[in-house]
Order: C-alpha cells, then sequence, then structure tokens
C-alpha cells in the first residue's frame, strides 16, 4: 500500500473532524442528546410525537450540508466499484449492525469516545475491526 502524496489532505482531514467534534458538542450542550446517527433516524421512523422537527432539521442538515458546499466549492469526484446490490446489502447490514450495537460509528465513535465510555471503546473497535476485515476481505481475497 502506498500514500499518494499529492492527494494526502491532512488539513482538511483534521478541520472537518473539529467541525463533527463542534457540532457534536453544540449538539449536546443545546439539545443535550448524543448526535448518534442512527438513533436520531430511528426516532424518525418510530415516532412518538415529541423530537420529530429537531430530527428532521439534523438529517436535513446532513442532505443540505454537501449541496451548500457544492454551491461554492467543487466536491471531491468520487468513484464507486460497485454494483447498486452490493451497495444496498451492505447498508442493511450497517443497519443492522447499529441496532445490535446500540448506535453507529458517529454515536460511538465521536461522541462516546469522547465521554470516555468503556462501552463506546469496544464497540468502535469491534466497528473498526470489521471494517478492515471487510476491506481485507473484499479486496485482497475475493478480488474486488
Amino acid at each position: 500500500m502506498t500514500i499518494d502524496w499529492l492527494q494526502f489532505t491532512p488539513y482538511s482531514a483534521l478541520f472537518g473532524g473539529a467541525l463533527i467534534g463542534l457540532a457534536a458538542s453544540l449538539f449536546m450542550l443545546f439539545n443535550g442528546r448524543i448526535a448518534g446517527v442512527s438513533g436520531i433516524v430511528a426516532g424518525l421512523l418510530r415516532p412518538n410525537g415529541s423530537g420529530i422537527v429537531w430530527r428532521v432539521a439534523f438529517i436535513a442538515g446532513l442532505v443540505v450540508a454537501p449541496l451548500l458546499y457544492r454551491a461554492f466549492f467543487t466536491l471531491p469526484e468520487s468513484h464507486i466499484d460497485t454494483s447498486t446490490v452490493v451497495l444496498a446489502t451492505a447498508g442493511v447490514l450497517v443497519g443492522i449492525g447499529t441496532r445490535y450495537g446500540s448506535g453507529c460509528t458517529s454515536g460511538h465513535g465521536v461522541c462516546g469516545l469522547s465521554r470516555l465510555s468503556l462501552r463506546s471503546l469496544v464497540a468502535t473497535v469491534v466497528f473498526m475491526f470489521f471494517g478492515f476485515l471487510t476491506v481485507f476481505l473484499m479486496r485482497h481475497l475475493m478480488g474486488g
């Protein structure tokens, strides 16, 4: 494995990570809730009458932010090397995993780790391990 040094962008990654941390902190400060996307979406899928407005606003922000960015800057080029069926299957598996793991990478990895949660540390290690394992299997052993 080699690094394409011309495409290596540590400063934008650092800035983006800092923005995610700031947003999660502000969300906790002003809303008193963890900014875990799977939990926010789950609350929309089984609404109980409270919290619908902020949940819709949060998800809308996730959709609108890249559109606003595109209005002023060029989005990075992306290329997907797999079929829609594989992407859909992967999405379903991630959704199942977030239910079994009681949260997603944003809830555990960003918010839980910053709160020094042991449960979130274990969940994040498991997420990362299986992510690495999946990439290794798909790219190196299955030739994808």
